[in-house]
């Protein structure tokens, strides 16, 4: 490894970590104006986080919440 590689690679680094930045604010950015026209912040951050999973590890982690929820005596009787 020449010094030369190295430094271009803490260079390209550097550059990700920078724009990774940016873009980490442009989120919060749109989050206080989903906010701001009285969406829930909490709820949309859940709703990002459900739709990056496949249906087939959704669907087990539901089934597992319901039947801890279920255990705990946490869930609605069914009429």
């Amino acid at each position: 490894m020449t010094k030369e590689m190295l430094e271009n690679i803490i260079a390209r680094i550097e550059k990700l970590e920078e724009e990774k930045a940016a873009i980490s604010q442009d989120i919060k950015d749109v989050y206080s104006e989903a906010k701001g026209n009285g969406l829930d912040a909490a709820i949309l951050r859940k709703i990002v986080a459900i739709r990056k999973k496949n249906p087939k590890e959704l669907e087990q982690e539901e089934e597992m919440l319901e039947l801890y929820m279920g255990a705990l005596g946490m869930l609605k009787e069914k009429d």
